[in-house]
This record gives structure tokens, sequence and C-alpha cells, in this order.
């Protein structure tokens, strides 16, 4: 069998290395196509590419495994393509698999239904033994850990729109966040990407269940694409914040927590809740934790708190959240720093501003990819009277900053910042005590930082130094 991988990369989180070991272990004779100087393994077939080029040397392959980078556009040929997701899924010996897609939030949700999920089976006996396996685009790419999953197991994978754009697997349970515009550098257009995400869901049976978010339009019309059963959250009979705080599920409206005591911040994070919340309640049925001599779902039909809902509960009020996603890094001199390098959009810049109270500065910019900025700049002008100062930093800050000039608001400042060091200091010059400095760029981070993550830990570092 001869096995092409297209994108091949050596970092760390790759989807390239698992790739080469499973087919590896099949015997199969692979070939690389890389850009770049990743350090490939010593037996295979080495093919450097041009990054954006298309790739049409590919006869002689039995398979094409296209790596997440790589524009299904780049591939001309008539063998057929998949990718690691798509094996994960089709050759899970699980097919209790709930996949998360959308916009934002998706390692946060990810995250919360598997903590969800491994707190509903630990309340019951008759569920020992099962695993609750997180992973896609969150950084683990499970492929390693096929031969350990079990039928019984559940996966819980982010689903990106990279990895989407050609799958054709059937995920059990499917969950469609909000979705607006992004990666439009990589996507030819928004209907791409919205098609991208529409294969979650247009590959799923009548057994399957479909999960939306009932106030975007868009995560509305994705989720009609599948053939199964379709809740909405944020809106009965899926979780939604009730009027008075409280955070419900399902017809009955079981109580699971008010919005008061979750830990993390924002209105963006309720709807992860939500989501959340809505997945498991509907896997409960297939969980069956409460009563297997008589098949009841308990969850569902008894009025009164459950043992679950009190493990929900407790999960709901200490998980704080992923690292870089409006995380606390410290408080100095009565000034908070938060961390929300993950923001590499202008719709997650806005959410920031909504997010954290009270008077803060807001470090905007980075690399500029020409995405709309007009919305955002209009939210930095409505939440001008909680605004110190907002820092504008990288190639994008000219642009931003027009865009505020439009806007009549000119409480901004443009340091000319080289590194996290300048940045920080430049905020600090206006932040004072009771107030946040806010690291939300709304940009992505490559004219300055690796990436999102090395942006965060400068950040950081510098923060924990001051």
């Amino acid at each position: 069998m001869r096995v092409a991988i297209l994108g091949f990369s050596d970092q760390e989180q790759s989807e390239s290395l698992p790739i080469y070991r499973y087919f590896k272990a099949k015997g199969a004779e692979i070939s690389a196509f890389y850009w770049g100087e990743p350090r490939l393994p010593d037996d295979v077939h080495k093919i450097k590419i041009d990054k954006n080029a298309v790739i049409d040397n590919l006869s002689g392959f039995d398979l094409i495994v296209r790596g997440p980078a790589i524009h299904p556009r780049q591939v001309t040929s008539d063998t057929p393509i998949t990718s690691l997701t798509d094996i994960v899924v089709k050759e899970s010996p699980s097919k209790n698999i709930i996949g998360v897609t959308g916009t934002k939030g998706k390692g946060t949700t990810s995250t919360l239904v598997t903590k969800l999920l491994e707190a509903q089976l630990l309340t019951s006996s008759s569920q020992g033994g099962k695993k609750v396996w997180l992973g896609g685009n969150i950084g683990k790419p499970l492929l390693d850990d096929l031969k350990e999953i079990q039928a019984d197991d559940w996966v819980v994978l982010e689903m990106s729109a990279g990895q989407l754009i050609t799958f054709s697997g059937r995920v059990h349970i499917a969950v469609c966040l909000m979705v607006v515009p992004e990666h439009l550098d990589w996507h030819t257009d928004m209907q791409e990407y919205i098609n991208a995400k529409t294969n979650l869901f247009s590959h799923q049976t009548a057994d399957d269940v479909a999960i939306y978010f009932a106030s975007n339009a868009t995560s509305v019309g994705i989720a009609s694409h599948s053939s199964g059963k379709k809740v909405p959250y944020y809106k009965k009979p899926g979780a939604f914040v009730r009027d008075d705080g409280m955070i419900v599920v399902g017809d009955k409206e079981l109580e699971v927590i008010h919005k008061s005591e979750v830990k993390l911040l924002g209105e963006h994070n309720l709807q992860n809740i939500c989501a959340a919340l809505t997945a498991v309640h509907e896997a409960a049925g297939s969980l069956d934790p409460f009563d297997s001599s008589t098949g009841v779902d308990l969850l569902r039909v008894n009025p009164e708190p459950v043992e679950w809902i009190d493990k929900a509960k407790a999960v709901l009020h200490s998980f704080s959240g992923l690292e870089h996603r409006l995380e606390l890094v410290r408080e100095l001199q009565g000034v908070k720093y938060y961390d929300d390098s993950f923001a590499a959009t202008p719709d997650s810049a806005i959410v920031a501003l909504e997010a954290i109270p009270g008077k803060k500065v807001i470090i905007l910019g980075g690399f500029d990819r020409n995405l709309p900025i007009e919305h955002l700049a209009k939210a930095v002008k409505e939440h001008s009277a909680d605004l110190l100062k907002a820092v504008l930093i990288g190639v994008s800050a000219e642009r931003l900053a027009k865009e505020l000039d439009g806007v009549r608001f000119d409480n901004y400042a443009i340091p000319g910042a080289k590194t996290m060091s300048e940045v920080v200091s430049s905020a600090n010059e206006f932040a004072k005590p009771g107030s946040s400095v806010v690291l939300s760029p709304g940009f992505t981070s490559f004219d300055m930082f690796k990436n999102f993550v090395d942006r965060g830990d400068q950040f950081k570092d510098v923060v924990n130094q001051l």
C-alpha cells in the first residue's frame, strides 16, 4: 500500500506523525509532501512542495491523507483523499462520538462535555471502566489511541473547518456553536466555510442528534442538514439561562446552577456551558447511568435533583477555562491581568470587552488578514465609558486606528511596541488600581509572535515578572 501524507509537519500536536505511525504499522510505503525544514522519518520518501502550490504528482498512490493546512483545491488526483479526522471517526471502536464545531468556543465546550460526561459516568457503578477521550483540534489527534479505545467509551472531538472540509464520517451527537466569518484567508468564501461545518451534520442518520445555537441563523441552517433529532440550546428543550439566572436543561427545566456561580467569564461562556449541558443531557439516554435494569433514564423523568446534576454543578463551579482564553494571570497592585491571546478575530475581542467587568485597558491588534473590523470599532466606542485606553499594536494598528477615528473614538495609543515587554509597559501607563489590563488582540499573531500560544506565553511571562 502506498500512502501520501500532504503537509507533513514535525510540530508538537501535529497530525502528521500519528498518521505516519498508523500507516507504518500497517506496512505502508509512505511519501511525505512537506515545506520548510521539518525533521522527517528516515524511511519516508521526501517530496518538498510550496505551501500554497497545487499538488499534482500524486499518481501511483493508493491513499492520500490531507493535513488540515492543505486546502482540497491544492490537490489534483483521482486517488481517494482522507484525513486523520475521518480515519479516527470511521475506525474508532466506539461509535459514541460527540463532535463539536463552530467559530469560537469549540475547545471550551469540548472540554466541558468531557468533564461533564466523566462526572456522569462516575456516578454509576454499572459504568465502571468506561472512559471519555478528548481529542481533535484541541491538540490530541487520538489516532495513536484507537487501539485503547473501547466500544463502550465516549469520544469527544473538537472539529475545525479545516478538518471538516472533506469530512465524510458519522458522529452520534454533533454540536454547532455560533458561526461567524473566520479563516476567510484560507477558505474560498464564507459559503465554503459554512459547507465545511455542515459536513459534521450531513452524514448523520435518524438515530443521531444535532445540537445547535438557537440564536445564530447560520448554526440553525447548518444543523438542518442532519437527518437526526434536532435540539437547540440557549432555548428549551436544550439548556438555557432562565430569567431568574438559573441554568436549566430539558423539558422539565432541571436546575443545574445559577449563572452567578459559574467560574467562566462572559455571556459567550454561558452559551458554551449550555451547549455542553445539552450534549451531555442527550448523551444520557445512551449512557443510562441511573437504572440499567429498567432502561429508565432518571435524568429526564425525575424532576428532583440527581447525583449527576450535583456533579455537573461542581464541574461548572470550578472550571475556569482553557489557557489563553480570558485567563486571569495575576493581580498586582490592584490591577488584574487577563490573557485572551486566543482571541484572533474581531468578534473574539468584542467578547472580551463584554466579559471583563469594570474599567480596563485593552490591547488590540496584530497581523492583519483584512477581515472586516468596523463592528470591532463600534464595539470599542460602545464600551468607551469603561475603557481607560485601547493600546493598538502590530501591523493592523493604523487600519484599526482609522476605523476608531471613523466612529469618533480617540482614546487609543499606538506605542509602536516591538516586544511584549514594551506592549505591557505601554498598557501599564494607563492602568489604575481596580482596573484590568486585557490582552485580547482580535487579530492573529504572526507579525510579532510564532502563534497565539507564544503571544500568550510571552504576555504571562512579562506580567509575572512585574
